[in-house]
């Protein structure tokens, strides 16, 4: 089947370990694939590696903790590919510290880019996805967004607020074919939580019933079953993929 007749999705924060898996596995899955990057250096690797694999995707720049900047992503890729049936709200960072330690700039920084990216480029795709009577919205939070975690209060804010967001949305756009649904990952393999000293990362998988790291490909997987048109009657769901970590 022609790929490009397929649904288009965007992923936020494509270049990193989460959103290159998102992306590999939807485009394998038929979707016109587009992401986005908000470091040029990056972005160029990351576009050489994809064409070295065979992966036809493209990337476009945008800051989607800026309003104006998520604007100007969203109306770039309508105008160059076509209109986005699918978002995935997966740009995120960390900043993390005690709350007595922590500068109001590493809370405003975290909770623009976890959360308000997510109202961010929601708000301006929702015209689109309403007109043309549907639409996937999912958003990449957290297992701390649901349990907390020492030293992350502005980061648990965000991925807590982000099902917030989703339960309410889901709600108000579900006659318009339109659902919005939240992924929670737990300690995921990826290059930055393989980076931590052994002894941490030891300390880590020992809180995990299963055993073991997450794979990407684990959570990219569930991101393109939430995408599919079979999902039409999930919508407002929080989906806790974390090898038992947490339970509730």
């Amino acid at each position: 089947m022609d790929k490009l007749n397929k649904r288009i999705v965007l992923v936020t924060g494509a270049t990193g370990g989460l959103g290159t898996a998102m992306c590999k596995k939807l485009y394998k899955d038929g979707y016109r694939v587009v992401g986005n990057y908000r470091s040029k250096e990056k972005a160029k690797a990351w576009l050489d590696k994809m064409h070295e694999e065979d992966y036809v995707i493209n990337l476009f720049y945008g800051d989607v903790s800026d309003y104006e900047s998520a604007g100007h992503l969203i109306k770039d890729i309508e105008n160059s590919i076509g209109p986005i049936d699918t978002l995935v709200n997966n740009a995120g960072i960390t900043k993390d510290t005690r709350l007595v330690n922590m500068k109001k700039e590493d809370w405003y920084e975290v909770i623009n880019t976890n959360l308000n990216s997510v109202f961010n480029c929601t708000k301006q795709v929702l015209d689109g996805m309403i007109e043309r009577k549907f639409g996937r919205i999912i958003n990449i939070s957290s297992v701390n967004g649901q349990r907390g975690q020492f030293g992350q209060t502005n980061y648990s804010a965000a991925k807590a607020g982000m099902h917030g967001f989703t339960k309410s949305l889901s709600m108000e756009v579900a006659k318009y074919g339109i659902t919005v649904n939240t992924i929670s990952p737990g300690y995921i393999g990826t290059d930055m939580v393989m980076a931590v000293p052994e002894k941490v990362l030891n300390q880590i998988i020992a809180q995990v019933p299963i055993g073991r790291l997450g794979g990407t490909h684990e959570v990219a997987h569930l991101v393109s079953f939430l995408a599919s048109e079979e999902t039409s009657f999930i919508t407002g769901a929080n989906y806790a993929i974390n090898g038992g970590q947490h339970v509730y």
